[in-house]
């Protein structure tokens, strides 16, 4: 490892960094040679995005650490799902709910599966957390609270929490409301005959028999139950102190929903002897209304869906993203996001170790982010070449009405011949999910509008200059072409932007808007000038053409009108 790589994380402020000095010093204080991180998932309801983002951020946390103790202390993460929980309610996006509800109660590993794939539902729903974590290349370790519980591998711990129950009792109880505190009891035995997992009072504790006894409040039978074997299991809250002491988790984030439930957890530890592990607490996932991500209402984006439309390193990096932060989750958040994860690809390779460490692709390639994929114009000779944005993508989709990627390749390949699908294969892939999100989601809300005379006059003196440019002109000669266009109107002239004088005022943004809402149907888009070189000089004069004479705003309109498209005007 570079010794300018060692420093650098030494004193890195990004968020993971933070976190993995917090576990160095307690590997420091302990002198252990294993850190173990553990992610929790409810198998409720079918996996979602927020699920994946723990998996993620644990995972950079961990490499973190391993790149501050360069390898010397080893790691682990295990995903442990809690599929032993009865199911308290039918989620709302599931198949054959009445089958469900039929078992409702019961442990998740023994409910019928509604989608006919898997023993349980419980197993349904692990195995597609499994397949997604695996997707992405995750290095975990899958653990079963069912298979945990029933194989023994908790039975000590168990027997050690039935030995402090009172301690345990004393910790919940001022917790819960006069009412709740009178039936609660940290240990809940599977009923015998019905399989349900029972909330009910204790009559007795028998820490020497290892055993509870309850009595069943429908039907008044009594039962002594051992806690060991499968046969009983524990609230949340005391289970996952459990687990916690059970398994000397050393690492483990949660929701900023759960504070009050890692606090609790964490004293249930220490009565145990344990020591609590280290973490944070990040914001709340958010559906488009503003309402939190559920498993059982199926709100927000799925990771399926997220996929449809962009890379799996373009998720990591969202959940990279400011974790303190509440973060929402629709569709609308793609084009932004990914162009972030390109912009960030494409600045790594010119900056030094600290600010590589401050980038998010390398937390999200682990140290080894790829060498971003950028097309060079025959017209910029040795040039460092121009990485094609998804917006960009979108722009193209749109004036091309594309509903396949060839003929985004078409403009691409004419901007820069060399290049293909085999030498850009991640262009590839991003050309593919641009022509799906323009089906789905842009082709649909293009909202065109008229220019007013300014605009008109200024459209024209634009088509005109873009004549007068040679037909290799690179993207920055169009650029500056179009500065030069927008400072002759004094609607678009900025004196406040840096360096503008009364003979050459800066450009207001304002023109661009009018470019984007005009000939774009759009409020915002990627640098005009990029646009131009990738479209073409030809194909943008006619697109103005169409968007002065308003054909933009009837799409149909050639194929209606008898005597054939419109003359193109210009100019007024």
């Amino acid at each position: 490892m570079p010794a300018d790589l060692r420093e650098a994380a030494r004193v890195s402020p990004a968020w993971p960094f933070q976190e993995a000095r917090k576990l160095v010093k307690r590997v420091e204080q302990t002198g252990q040679s294993l850190v173990l991180f553990e992610t929790g998932y409810g198998p409720s309801g079918l996996p979602h995005i927020g699920t994946f983002g723990e998996a993620a951020r644990t995972s950079m946390v961990r490499h973190a650490f391993e790149v501050l103790t360069e390898g010397r202390i080893t790691t682990r993460l295990i995903v442990f799902s809690d599929d032993m929980d009865g199911l308290r309610k039918v989620p709302d996006n599931i198949p054959n709910k009445e089958l469900v509800a039929a078992h409702l109660g019961k442990p998740l590993t023994r409910i019928p599966d509604p989608f006919g794939t898997h023993e349980s539902f419980g197993a349904h729903n692990n195995a597609r957390l499994r397949a997604f974590l695996d997707a992405f290349g995750f290095a975990y370790e899958f653990a079963s609270s069912t298979d945990y519980y029933a194989s023994g591998r908790f039975d000590a711990a168990l027997l050690h929490m039935l030995a402090h129950y009172d301690a345990v009792m004393r910790i919940m109880l001022p917790t819960f409301r006069e009412e709740r505190a009178t039936t609660y009891s940290p240990f809940l035995p599977i009923h015998p005959r019905s399989g349900v997992v029972m909330q009910v009072a204790l009559e007795s504790v028998d820490a020497s028999a290892a055993t509870i006894s309850w009595r069943d409040p429908a039907t008044g039978e009594a039962f002594t139950t051992p806690v060991t074997g499968g046969s009983c299991k524990l609230q949340w809250k005391p289970d996952w102190a459990m687990r916690w002491y059970a398994l000397s988790v050393d690492y483990e984030m949660a929701g900023k929903d759960l504070i009050d439930s890692v606090k609790v957890s964490g004293a249930i530890v220490r009565a145990l002897g344990g020591r609590p592990p280290e973490g944070f607490n990040y914001e709340l996932f958010l559906d488009e209304k503003g309402q939190k991500i559920s498993k059982s209402k199926g709100n927000g984006l799925t990771v399926d869906q997220w996929l449809t439309y962009a890379s799996p390193e373009s998720l990591a990096h969202f959940m990279y993203q400011k974790p303190s932060a509440a973060k929402r989750l629709s569709f609308d958040v793609i084009p932004r996001n990914v162009d972030d994860y390109l912009t960030c690809l494409e600045a790594y390779p010119r900056q030094a170790w600290r600010e590589r460490l401050g980038n998010a692709v390398w937390h999200v390639h682990e140290g080894r982010p790829p060498a971003p994929e950028a097309l060079v114009h025959p017209g910029e000779g040795g040039a460092r070449g121009t990485t094609i944005s998804f917006s960009m993508l979108l722009n193209l989709a749109t004036v091309a009405n594309a509903d396949d990627p060839a003929v985004l390749w078409g403009f691409l390949r004419r901007y820069a011949p060399q290049v293909s699908p085999a030498t850009h294969p991640r262009l590839d892939k991003l050309v593919g999910y641009a022509v799906a999100y323009f089906r789905d989601f842009v082709r649909p809300a293009k909202h065109y509008r008229l220019a007013d005379e300014v605009e008109r006059e200024a459209l024209g003196r634009l088509s005109a200059t873009l004549a007068a440019l040679p037909r290799d002109a690179s993207a920055e000669q169009i650029q500056t072409a179009l500065y030069d266009v927008a400072r002759a109107a004094p609607r678009y002239q900025d004196m406040r932007a840096k360096g503008a004088t009364p003979e050459r005022p800066g450009v207001s943004n304002d023109f661009f808007n009018m470019l984007y809402e005009v000939l774009l149907g759009e409020s915002q888009g990627p640098r005009f000038g990029s646009f131009v070189a990738l479209y073409g000089l030809a194909e943008t004069r006619a697109l103005i053409a169409k968007a002065l004479d308003g054909r933009l705003l009837r799409p149909d309109a050639d194929k209606a009108s008898p005597c054939g498209p419109s003359m193109p005007i210009l100019s007024k």
